[in-house]
């Protein structure tokens, strides 16, 4: 290939990156790369760390083999040098194996140590609101068991707060996430899994279901509205006095395959959710789960929900769900 047509085609090459990294500007903004909560935040720095990392062996590869199939090149005239008897280099040896075992390293130090952190409760002078979240065939079902409310493809918030997600599901396993907020995780049947969120501003944030499950996968999506604490709870107020209550009948007909649109009810029947992890547990232990986090010290707040929560209880407990099957 003559020297002309090697750089006509470099040209195009470079263009051609150019063009798809411009280009995609051009569509929706990447939510995962848009943290609005200190969980997104830690993950987003992750994905910083790890790129770099990974670069460090990438780039200079690339680089590498353009400069090879350039330099060394079957052309006429071509002054590289030519060692057909080569086989050995020290030195080549102890970088690209001693470099490479230092990244690995850092990645896996950084990864662990996230790990870690994203299990735990991303504000510890805040005590962390509990929501359960269901998967169902194809929709999304949120109960606040210390609000005592429900809702159907939609959640609401308070900005500030961390929220405790309890998430199960009562159909093919699906996944829970909300970009913006933090990463994915599994809505599993018989299992509670556990996963932390908190959005430090007011905003609406989009939630989807990143694990297909059939038909109407597409459409499980659901917004996720944080709002100042004194508007969550006047929210709150107006659910409970202007929505109806979820029966067990309404639950039954939630459970059917089918699109939804958005529901609330200003009450759900006692212990509903952990009678659907139970349900298909077969005696798994979920109480690792399940069991309600220790208050940071010195916060007045949780003493505060605990009793809103009992009293919310007391006034809107219903009949309805069958306790004798759960196992906690």
């Amino acid at each position: 290939m003559s020297g002309g047509k090697m750089l006509r085609h470099i040209q195009f090459w470079i263009l051609a990156v150019l063009g798809t990294v411009l280009l995609t500007g051009c569509g929706s903004e990447y939510l995962v790369l848009n943290p609005k909560g200190p969980v997104a935040e830690t993950q987003y720095n992750l994905i910083i760390i790890s790129t770099i990392l990974v670069a460090v062996i990438i780039v200079p590869v690339l680089a590498l083999t353009a400069f090879i199939v350039y330099r060394y090149r079957d052309t006429p005239g071509n002054k590289a040098s030519y060692k057909p008897e080569w086989a050995h280099s020290t030195t080549l040896e102890v970088i690209w194996w001693i470099i490479p075992i230092i990244i690995v390293a850092l990645l896996g130090y950084f990864t662990v140590r996230d790990i870690y952190v994203l299990k735990e409760n991303p504000n510890k002078e805040v005590a962390p609101m509990t929501i359960q979240v269901t998967a169902l065939d194809w929709k999304w079902m949120f109960t606040y068991p210390e609000q005592n409310i429900a809702t159907v493809n939609h959640l609401e918030i308070p900005a500030g707060v961390p929220i405790r997600f309890q998430v199960s599901a009562d159909a093919p396993m699906n996944s829970f996430w909300v970009p913006e907020l933090g990463g994915q995780i599994y809505a599993m049947a018989g299992m509670a899994t556990e996963l932390y969120l908190q959005a430090d501003e007011p905003g609406t944030f989009a939630g989807f279901s990143s694990n297909f499950s059939g038909e109407g996968f597409a459409k499980m999506q659901f917004d996720v509205v944080a709002k100042p604490k004194d508007e969550f709870d006047n929210w709150v107020k107006e659910v409970k006095g202007t929505t109806p209550a979820m029966t067990k009948a309404d639950y039954e007909e939630l459970r059917k395959p089918g699109v939804t649109d958005k529901v609330t009810y200003s009450a759900f029947p006692e212990g509903m959710f952990e009678e659907i992890v139970a349900k298909y547990g077969h005696g798994h232990d979920m109480d690792y789960v399940m069991e309600k986090p220790p208050a940071p010290a010195g916060d007045k707040s949780s003493n505060e929900t605990s009793k809103n929560t009992q009293q919310q209880t007391e006034s809107h407990n219903m009949p309805g769900m069958n306790h004798s099957s759960m196992n906690h």
